[in-house]
């Protein structure tokens, strides 16, 4: 999750494409240039251990917009493929 985050922060379509489930990417990632990603913040996660397949991570992050503060507050799907953590999907809180 950090390092998705940390992705759009530093507006890396490739990483967040090669970290994205085939079944729910976008085919591109368009980044709007007055939003500035401002703070993560982890509020839960559940499974996603060593053993699992699958796992969630509540999250807040922040950002501002045109010098507004928003929020994004989500809770993520994230599933094992080869390996690899990958995201599925996500459902905002708001």
């Amino acid at each position: 999750m950090r390092s998705r985050y940390s992705a759009y922060v530093k507006e890396n379509g490739s990483y967040l494409k090669n970290t994205w489930h085939t079944d729910t990417r976008p085919e591109t990632i368009e980044f709007d240039p007055a939003i500035k990603w401002t703070r993560l913040s982890i509020k839960n996660t559940e499974k996603g251990g060593t053993n699992d397949q699958q796992g969630t991570v509540e999250f807040i992050a922040t950002y501002k917009d045109k010098g507004k503060a928003f929020r994004l507050h989500e809770v993520s799907r994230f599933v094992r493929i080869n390996g690899d953590w990958v995201y599925l999907d996500g459902e905002n809180t708001a």
